[in-house]
């Protein structure tokens, strides 16, 4: 789920290609949408096992289950692809300058099928269960409720990962289990309310499978939103911070320079 979730520096040379179908690109596409494939079948499948076990997985159950699968894909693809797992995570590295646009589509091509290929394989093995786990607005506040909650949770997704990817100042070997954590964090609090999908393609694979179209908009819309403006806040703080630390370190070495020269050329 970013532009290489371990660390955006050391991107893989598919990552670093300028355009074309190349083997490398299709390594990177492949590595999408199997990671995206094991998003949604784990995250989907337990709510759909826990659906027919009568709660056996329970809430906080399937929240883990979301938090663990993502860091496991993370380790197991990001230095393939950066673990984007996510179309929403993808187009706010575009806009922030993290990841090339002629990967984008590929990119979204990739999740989007990967999660439509899980929700298939979910319906084959457990039948058309709890509409294969997609995400439909359940609090009391109606659709915008659940649409607000959804941009909020992507924003503070996508700082987390904006940190961990783009921030050489954060510890790379941690970037999967922050993420992760973050994941399973919000899913375990407002997953009872909206869903807490903050991911399109893990919110339409499902969907499509199921024919289940209410209020699909609030988890395209909402997570691209969310996605954006966290990449852009963390993109000016980063900016704001590395200025700090360069008009401080610039002071200290000023204050440090008369006492040197008087003493050389007095």
């Amino acid at each position: 789920m970013s532009s290489n979730i371990v660390r955006e520096r050391p991107q893989p040379v598919s990552l670093s290609l300028r355009s074309g179908l190349t083997k490398d690109a299709w390594a990177a596409y492949v590595a999408e949408g199997l990671g995206t494939f094991g998003l949604v079948f784990a995250g989907c499948g337990a709510i759909m096992i826990d659906s027919l076990s009568q709660g056996a997985i329970t809430h906080v159950g399937v929240g883990l289950v979301f938090g663990l699968i993502i860091t496991v894909m993370i380790y197991t693809f990001g230095h393939m692809s950066g673990a984007h797992f996510n179309p929403a995570v993808t187009l706010a590295f575009v806009v922030a300058r993290h990841f090339p646009l002629q990967r984008l589509i590929g990119y979204w091509t990739a999740q989007l099928l990967g999660a439509w290929l899980a929700a298939g394989c979910l319906r084959l093995l457990l039948g058309d269960v709890a509409t294969l786990g997609t995400t439909i607005p359940a609090g009391n506040g109606g659709v915008w409720q659940s649409f607000g909650l959804e941009t909020l949770l992507t924003f503070f997704l996508m700082v987390v990962i904006m940190a961990m990817a783009t921030d050489t100042r954060a510890v790379g070997q941690a970037a999967a289990l922050a993420i992760g954590a973050t994941v399973g964090l919000e899913a375990l609090f407002a997953g009872p309310i909206c869903g807490a999908s903050m991911n399109p393609a893990r919110s339409l694979g499902p969907a499509l499978m199921s024919w289940t179209w209410t209020a699909q908009w609030i988890y395209i819309l909402g997570p691209m939103l969310g996605a954006i403006s966290g990449a852009l806040l963390y993109r000016w703080l980063r900016s704001a911070s590395q200025l700090q630390s360069v008009v401080y370190a610039s002071t200290e070495s000023a204050d440090t320079l008369p006492a040197q020269e008087e003493k050389t050329y007095v």
